[in-house]
């Protein structure tokens, strides 16, 4: 287990516990009470301590190199039934942008997220979670074809962002983005939009426009992330806890702003503490957000969708 700065408090207890716990194996010493005492002031520590976390340590846990990333999510949701389809049929499959069809039950969802890579190899193989345009067409086919068959679309978000490299802005970034955002505001089947990760400006936004949009407590989603903010405004990343607080980016301040419908509890310490629970926790949240929605008809779809959109922002004095 990887440790985050603010969270060395907790590991120098757990080192102690089981240390404790050690000596306890290896002697006659009755060392039941400190052990007991130690747990004790380590639950009491971790509950101080994620109960009060700022918007830049959210940040930090929703870039935890053991959280789960878009791909766990989906074999531990569908199992064996998930079938991942490849390609754009005009220039390549990205490998950053995943899909395809798995089963939650004996319901059929056309499942589309970015993926992140868990080691430096994986990583640049998954080009650190940031797709090509031929990414966001490869998602767009696969919803259009869910849309074909009747199939519910569950997208997962976790993405630093597009890919911003020049051969990504020839071959048309901005309009592969843009074209998702517009046709995803007029399929016609439900929409299930899930923040895992980082939910970071137009890429996040390319597959992000849903019926229901759910976000992980520890995730954030924002126009830009706080180190650009910050050497933005400040012409340096060390302001980034101040651009993270200023940018209003947690699921609470989402929630807030209306800007999210619901945020998925994670348990104590991150989604990567309790991976089954958290896994249960998206399944759960996903089953119950296609129930909301599985009786509206295509128009009755389609015009929510609209309507909740153009809603946004929408300021009265």
């Amino acid at each position: 287990m990887e440790y985050l700065e603010f969270e060395l408090p907790i590991k120098e207890l757990e080192d102690q516990l089981d240390k404790c716990k050690l000596i306890g194996e290896e002697s006659d010493v009755d060392v039941t009470e400190t052990c007991s005492q130690i747990e004790k002031k380590l639950k009491e520590t971790q509950k101080d301590l994620y109960k009060n976390l700022t918007p830049w340590q959210r940040v930090q846990l929703s870039r935890h190199p053991d959280r789960p990333y878009t791909l766990d999510y989906i074999k531990a949701i569908c199992g064996n039934s998930f079938l991942e389809l490849h390609g754009d049929r005009s220039f390549k499959d990205d490998k950053a942008m995943i899909g395809g069809l798995g089963k939650i039950g004996d319901q059929s969802f056309m499942f589309i997220g970015q993926q992140k890579g868990y080691n430096t190899k994986t990583r640049q193989y998954r080009n650190f979670g940031m797709a090509n345009p031929e990414g966001y067409r490869k998602a767009l086919r696969l919803m259009k074809s869910a849309e074909k068959f009747g199939i519910p679309v569950v997208t997962l978000l976790d993405t630093p962002g597009a890919y911003p490299g020049l051969e990504a802005e020839e071959r048309g970034q901005g309009e592969a983005i843009a074209r998702n955002i517009l046709e995803m505001t007029r399929l016609k089947v439900p929409v299930i939009t899930i923040v895992i990760g980082e939910g970071a400006s137009g890429g996040a936004l390319g597959i992000g426009v849903g019926d229901k949009v759910l976000m992980l407590e520890n995730t954030w989603y924002s126009v830009i992330s706080p180190e650009s903010c910050s050497s933005i405004l400040w012409r340096s990343w060390e302001y980034k806890e101040q651009a993270a607080e200023a940018l209003k980016l947690t699921a609470d301040d989402m929630k807030k702003l209306k800007l999210v419908d619901q945020i998925i509890k994670e348990p104590l310490g991150g989604a990567h503490r309790d991976r089954k629970k958290t896994f249960k926790s998206v399944s759960d949240a996903i089953i119950k957000s296609y129930e909301d929605l599985k009786n509206l008809s295509p128009i009755d779809l389609v015009s929510q969708r609209m309507d909740k959109y153009a809603n946004m922002g929408v300021y009265k004095s």
